[in-house]
């Protein structure tokens, strides 16, 4: 008996250590979530003081004459995450799609290892592989096919030189491939057998199992696995600096240079001496893709949620 009980306080004890422990490791999480933001405001205060809301919609950065405007950057950050989007979606739900419902077994389990091999490589890698490889193959034929045959809209006009939007759309759907495929692929998975049988038994073809069972079970899950690879693409830095050309300008054309939010941080930061009213408008452009990337990942979350309340409801 006073073995057990000796036992049983100790187990008690270990509890007790394990919820502090566990407590103390969320609120950290939260402090340095909380010191990232605060720091950026104080260090960006220079720039909001000075410019106001009009850092938002303006376009100069001229260091000479100290005027800075956040505009190109956003713009240049939307476009070419959102240009990554359109191409890695149907891709990537295409390949979860396979390996989940088409591809037979032997071929799910490579397949799978390699797509989330592709996600470990580091962007450096991936973005001199850009340079050399995808930029030529941008310049000649995909830009000069888009331009012969679409040159007529607006986007598809300019010089042909494969560094751009273009190209940086390419990249980044590249970068967040594996991870929509991933996620879309799990959550493919945990649809039930029960869903499949039932449309099979009432004489449904494969396809229209996946797009009237499988694919509507999974909606929530796979709106946050394009979500979350699309915080992904916002916060990018090396392989768009590389490829995008870091012209800090509004281009309509998907061939011309831009520039984004973390290729202009990373392109000037180093150069920028602390104090300056430079250096706090960098670190505004940092502020806001902390804001964006934040709510990003805030939608995604909530999006998680639903999808659990409703299986649960289901249940």
């Amino acid at each position: 008996m006073a073995l057990n009980r000796r036992n049983r306080k100790a187990s008690r004890l270990g509890d007790a250590v394990f919820s502090r422990l566990s407590l103390v490791a969320s609120l950290a999480i939260i402090f340095i979530l909380v010191n990232i933001l605060v720091i950026l405001i104080m260090q960006a205060w220079p720039t909001l003081s000075e410019f106001g809301a009009s850092f938002l919609w303006t376009s100069d950065w001229n260091t000479m004459t100290d005027e800075y405007g956040a505009l190109p950057a956003i713009y240049g950050t939307v476009v070419s995450s959102l240009l990554a989007i359109l191409i890695a979606v149907p891709v990537s739900f295409g390949a979860a799609v396979f390996l989940t419902e088409i591809a037979p077994l032997w071929l799910r389990s490579t397949a799978s290892f390699i797509i989330e091999m592709l996600a470990a490589i580091p962007s450096i890698i991936i973005g001199m592989w850009g340079v050399f490889v995808l930029v030529p193959i941008v310049r000649d034929p995909i830009q000069k096919w888009l331009g012969n045959a679409f040159g007529w809209m607006p986007i598809f006009q300019g010089n042909q030189l494969g560094f751009g939007f273009l190209a940086a759309g390419i990249m980044l759907a590249l970068m967040i491939i594996p991870i929509i495929t991933s996620m879309s692929r799990d959550v493919l998975r945990a649809v039930p057998q029960s869903q499949r049988e039932a449309m099979l038994a009432l004489g449904a073809t494969r396809w229209e199992t996946i797009s009237k069972a499988v694919l509507p079970f999974g909606r929530s899950g796979l709106v946050s696995a394009v979500i979350l690879g699309l915080g992904r693409a916002l916060g990018e830095t090396m392989v768009v600096a590389m490829v995008i050309g870091n012209v800090y300008s509004i281009r309509f054309s998907l061939f011309s240079p831009g520039s984004t939010i973390p290729s202009k941080i990373a392109g000037e930061f180093g150069e920028t001496l602390p104090g300056t009213l430079q250096m706090s408008s960098l670190l505004g452009l940092a502020l806001i893709l902390f804001a964006i990337t934040l709510i990003v990942n805030i939608i995604a979350r909530l999006l998680v949620w639903r999808m659990s309340a409703v299986k649960m409801g289901r249940l």
